[in-house]
């Protein structure tokens, strides 16, 4: 092993916990939760994957109505907790971290996944295209343009959540603000256009991210507390007139709140919108920087030691070799991941990958 793979797998500080390691397990959407519930299905794949650095849950619904994929699960009952602590004693006992990735979908929650709740968002903007309802694939609806009261009671919501993480024995959460969702529908341009003080300006369309890092900061201590970001992501409709303009704005701004983590994908799924935004953040940002999308081992190793990021996400690598850091260690052949079952019910594609030893 290298010296830089080395400092991939070296211990860091990440707010109030240290990571044995550099290796971060993505936030990865795997729909396996029974009707909003999770299960001791969830319970087994995360702790199987207990030896990464820190565990990141799936995209968790901080209130009911919201949902996008409709297995998803929530944290806004008292069920989910109880159904929650099972995942979180389970990769405690396997000495693991785990935070959980709170979320509200904005927009991209279809009414038809929601009993008829319509959909809520910055603005009236429908997503372009269809998504998978009960019904089969559908257009997205235009959602309703949310009031200022309205939003406050969406903070609540992600306090609250914060608040039922804790009493299921996360370690951390980190704020979904990313991929096309609500709070990155306030902070981009394409789905932003608000004239009163949550639209317009960098400042205002970063308000309500700011207002949600205040409320789930005090419940959870800001050391337990990061923040996904992807400024160039075109999923779900999304564009900003000024990607880079605005990462560099987040990044100043978010140094005033000494979060545990900023967690930043570099590109844009569909490859629309392109621009070296790495940089700008580690230029602007203090605190502890994580990167994602697209990273190998040995990239990932060597932008550790060139200073560029301080630890990275890894997605479908983690999901299908839940050995990933031993494999990495050991310079091991890695599990080729099935796209086929990254959404279907059961535990086929899911904790049946092979481990190294296996």
């Amino acid at each position: 092993m290298t010296t830089t793979e080395n400092l991939l797998l070296s211990p860091v500080q990440l707010g109030d916990i240290t990571l044995p390691n550099r290796v971060v397990m993505a936030p990865l959407t795997r729909a396996r939760a029974s009707g909003h519930q999770p299960t001791s299905l969830m319970a087994e794949y995360y702790s199987q994957r207990a030896s990464t650095g820190l565990l990141i849950t799936e995209c968790t619904m901080a209130a009911e109505g919201t949902s996008s994929f409709g297995a998803d699960p929530g944290i806004y009952s008292q069920e989910q907790v109880e159904g929650w602590k099972l995942t979180t004693e389970a990769v405690h006992k396997a000495d693991g971290r785990i935070f959980m990735q709170i979320w509200h979908a904005g927009r991209a929650a279809h009414p038809l996944l929601n009993g008829g709740k319509e959909a809520v968002a910055p603005s009236a903007i429908a997503i372009e295209g269809e998504t998978y309802t009960p019904e089969g694939k559908k257009p997205y609806t235009v959602p309703h343009a949310l009031t200022v009261s309205e939003i406050k009671e969406i903070v609540n919501s992600f306090r609250q959540a914060a608040i039922n993480a804790k009493a299921a024995g996360f370690d951390g959460v980190e704020i979904h603000g990313a991929n096309g969702y609500l709070i990155d529908q306030f902070l981009r341009d394409s789905a932003n256009q608000r004239t009163d003080e949550y639209g317009g300006s960098f400042e205002n369309r970063t308000r309500f991210l700011t207002e949600v890092i205040e409320a789930v900061t005090e419940v959870m201590g800001s050391g337990r507390v990061g923040l996904r970001l992807s400024p160039l992501n075109s999923f779900n409709s999304m564009k900003d007139s000024d990607p880079v303009g605005l990462i560099r704005y987040l990044a100043n701004a978010l140094n005033a709140y000494d979060l545990a983590y900023l967690h930043l994908m570099r590109a844009d799924f569909f490859g629309l919108q392109q621009a070296d935004v790495v940089p700008v953040a580690r230029e602007s940002y203090k605190g502890h920087l994580m990167v994602n999308m697209g990273y190998s081992a040995e990239e990932a190793s060597q932008i550790i030691a060139n200073k560029q990021a301080d630890s990275v996400a890894f997605g479908t690598g983690i999901l299908a070799n839940p050995d990933f850091v031993e494999r990495v260690k050991h310079g091991a052949e890695l599990n080729t991941p099935n796209p086929d079952t990254f959404y279907t019910p059961g535990a086929e594609g899911y904790t049946d990958y092979p481990f190294m030893a296996q």
